[in-house]
């Protein structure tokens, strides 16, 4: 409602437009450039070369990191360090443990440090833990490794998705979101085809998966000063930009209305992200949506060795999956942008999930119906294509930098809760069949295609309300959403609505940190 909001409407006026000289100004003081849609491309084009390389090259790291404990189990990681019972679920389960608590410094250290800093040093936090997980040789070590693996990780999603919605327009991020986020696939395959490899090392100091730690951990360590040197914290300082296009790159992402960074942690942001209920909507969908993605990454392999494939047939069953994984985020991502629909599509992906999960619970564990049993596996590379959808939804739907931070720390938090509970369901007195945790995701996929309906129904709701809003503050009720819009339109043409005798402009408040709630001209997405 309302009267949730953390402060009053910010009510535009003929005083909004400012002169300063003869140059026009917003509310926050920031000038509006004129700019076309060639400058556009161009900004956006050098924005991809030096951004996104840095994005895909470290979430790629981050998922290659976390992805190889599957092989190690693969080569001999249970039994050489002496595990039983549920200690290797426990293994998998500690590093999502510790994002979990660490998400509210997470919220907090996004704003506050500059991510020129924060992400190598995330980066290089991993990568240490990583390859420290070579010298472990019991459980107890094992866990404290993957617990600080976990750590330094915790800030890792938060921060791409908030680094992605200060540097790109909301048509351009789902695309952005989806080319970092489909290294999930794309680690799948790598880890897969370096395991392998490795494996085939013959050493009388390290066994097969310590190499495989021990690489991947170096490969970790080596990445981050490059990182520090290549990224840029936000486009006002952008070295790759001139002085023009700073003042262009910025006046691009004005219809997006959510702002393009702050350094002040507000706690009235906080305060309206915790009282609003689609926040918990995107929480459930988390949650219960990694409950599925854990499955696959940690029990994967072992459900593949289930159906009766050799350790190393099995390490090369997974490839395929990895390559369904990427197609299937890029194309998740490629039809919400040109549907504009997150949600239908979201819904959709996990319908194929469902399937697959059936034919996994339903059909027995027989080599007559191998061929099945891996079809099954593989329909659920589906699932991965509603993370980067939801990371879009919540980033596209959120304006404020402090409230975009602590959701996206929700959201990790959720993701992580659900990584936690996920290799819990898959006990190993269960195995091959795991016939008891494939029928509890059965209703967890069923329920999350509810909630993003759900959730749906309520931005439609939401945006009811903006509309009588500014209604109330003596604008048109529906305005145009440029940010939606494939080609760039300067607020300057077209933006305009009609207030008595008065041409008001819109996008004057889009940098002055608002909220979405706090922001009448804020427009959600489906």
């Amino acid at each position: 409602m309302d009267n949730t909001m953390s402060k009053p409407d910010v009510i535009h006026n003929e005083t909004a437009e400012q002169q300063k000289g003869d140059k026009a100004v917003d509310n926050s003081g920031i000038e509006r450039v004129h700019m076309t849609e060639e400058d556009s491309k161009r900004i956006c084009r050098k924005t991809d070369k030096t951004i996104l390389v840095v994005l895909v090259w470290v979430y790629f790291l981050q998922i290659l990191d976390k992805t190889v404990l599957g092989y190690g189990a693969t080569f001999g990681l249970q039994a050489d360090t002496g595990l039983k019972g549920n200690q290797y679920s426990l293994v998998g389960s500690i590093g999502p443990i510790a994002q979990l608590a660490w998400q509210p410094f997470s919220s907090y250290l996004i704003v506050k440090v500059p991510h020129k800093i924060l992400m190598p040093s995330l980066c290089l936090g991993w990568g240490i833990a990583q390859t420290c997980m070579a010298a472990c040789h019991n459980f107890n070590e094992l866990m404290a490794a993957r617990f600080f693996l976990g750590l330094f990780e915790a800030g890792c999603l938060p921060l791409f998705g908030v680094i992605t919605s200060q540097w790109y327009r909301r048509a351009e991020q789902p695309i952005r979101i989806a080319a970092w986020y489909s290294t999930n696939g794309l680690a799948t395959i790598i880890a897969a085809a370096l395991s392998y490899g490795l494996a085939q090392i013959k050493s009388d100091v390290l066994k097969a998966w310590q190499i495989i730690f021990l690489v991947v951990g170096l490969i970790t360590v080596i990445s981050a000063p490059i990182v520090y040197w290549r990224l840029d914290n936000d486009i006002a300082t952008a070295r790759f930009l001139n002085e023009k296009e700073k003042a262009q790159g910025v006046e691009r992402l004005r219809a997006n209305q959510t702002g393009a960074g702050n350094t002040e942690f507000k706690l009235g942001h906080v305060y309206e992200a915790c009282l609003e209920p689609k926040t918990y909507l995107w929480i459930a969908m988390a949650l219960l949506l990694n409950i599925g993605a854990s499955v696959t990454n940690i029990f994967g392999p072992l459900i593949l060795s289930g159906l009766g494939y050799d350790k190393y047939r099995t390490t090369l069953l997974t490839m395929p999956f990895g390559a369904l994984q990427f197609i299937i985020i890029l194309l998740a991502s490629y039809l919400a942008q040109r549907a504009r629909v997150k949600s239908a599509i979201l819904a959709g992906f996990m319908v194929p999930t469902i399937a697959g999960l059936a034919i996994l619970f339903a059909v027995p564990r027989t080599k007559s119906v191998q061929g099945e049993l891996l079809a099954g596996y593989y329909l659920l590379a589906f699932l991965f294509g509603g993370n980067p959808l939801i990371v879009t939804w919540i980033i596209g739907n959120t304006a404020g930098t402090t409230k975009k931070s602590v959701i996206m720390s929700l959201y990790n938090a959720s993701s992580s809760a659900g990584n936690i509970i996920g290799p819990l369901l898959f006990n190993a007195k269960d195995k091959p069949a795991y016939t008891p945790g494939l029928r509890a995701c059965l209703g967890i996929f069923s329920a999350l295609t509810a909630i993003v309906l759900i959730q749906w129904a309520n931005l439609w709701f939401l945006n009811k309300q903006q509309a009588r809003r500014r209604v109330r503050n003596g604008k048109k009720a529906e305005i145009v959403d440029h940010s939606m819009q494939n080609h760039y339109h300067g607020m300057e043409e077209g933006n305009q609505e009609e207030a008595g005798q008065e041409t008001v402009q819109v996008g004057d408040n889009a940098f002055q940190d608002l909220t979405d709630r706090q922001n009448d001209e804020f427009v959600y997405i489906y």
